[in-house]
């Protein structure tokens, strides 16, 4: 008897796992969300850099090359993708958290 060509055969074994892309805003290069570093306007309209990638309120993605922090800190990339003013104490505090935890390139 022939297969009824309608009919889906199921494979063995499971799906590859889902695994969500991120763009950086800086570079505009997509890659899985665990390889960048979100950083977030909560809802007072603060910037915060989230680590878990669960806090409230808008995200925008970097990757973690020092060129992508430094545009973002001296320029007007995160300002746009966060639709928010930085003050000088924020940006201070992304490039401190960039020297601390990202080589040079």
């Amino acid at each position: 008897m022939a297969e009824n060509p309608t009919q889906t055969t199921r494979r063995k074994g499971r799906r590859p796992k889902h695994i969500p892309q991120r763009t950086c805003v800086s570079c505009r290069e997509k890659e899985s969300k665990r390889s960048f570093v979100r950083i977030v306007r909560t809802p007072e309209h603060g910037v915060e850099i989230d680590p878990t990638g669960k806090k409230n309120g808008r995200g925008a993605y970097l990757c973690t090359r020092r060129s992508c922090w430094e545009k973002a800190t001296t320029g007007n990339v995160l300002e746009r993708a966060l639709k928010v003013t930085l003050d000088q104490e924020t940006r201070d505090k992304l490039h401190r958290y960039a020297d601390h935890h990202f080589r040079d390139e």
